[in-house]
């Protein structure tokens, strides 16, 4: 009488810029946001780097893309790249 449901839980997803490609199927992805300040109320922009799987080495620098939340890959690396947003452009 009981279903089993294969749904996944909600995963976080953020879409920011790779400011580091060189690590092999790796990504360091940079994330703005934007938050009021505790105190003072005054809206303040926030950076986190996040580093993330690449499993096919696509993204380069400069290039936006969205990561969401995985299990631990590596000691630091807990998300993975979904899809480039858009590609950098090279001069």
């Amino acid at each position: 009488m009981s279903e089993t449901n294969n749904t996944r839980g909600n995963r976080k997803e953020r879409i920011g810029v790779v400011i580091s490609d060189v690590q092999d199927k790796t990504i360091v992805v940079k994330v703005d946001r934007r938050t009021p300040h505790p105190l003072y109320k005054k809206v303040i922009k926030v950076r986190k780097k996040f580093t993330a799987h690449d499993e096919n080495n696509e993204a380069k620098k400069g290039d936006t893309v969205r990561i969401v939340e995985t299990r631990p890959l590596s000691k630091n690396k807990c998300w993975r790249l979904v899809e480039i947003i858009s590609r950098a452009i090279v001069d």
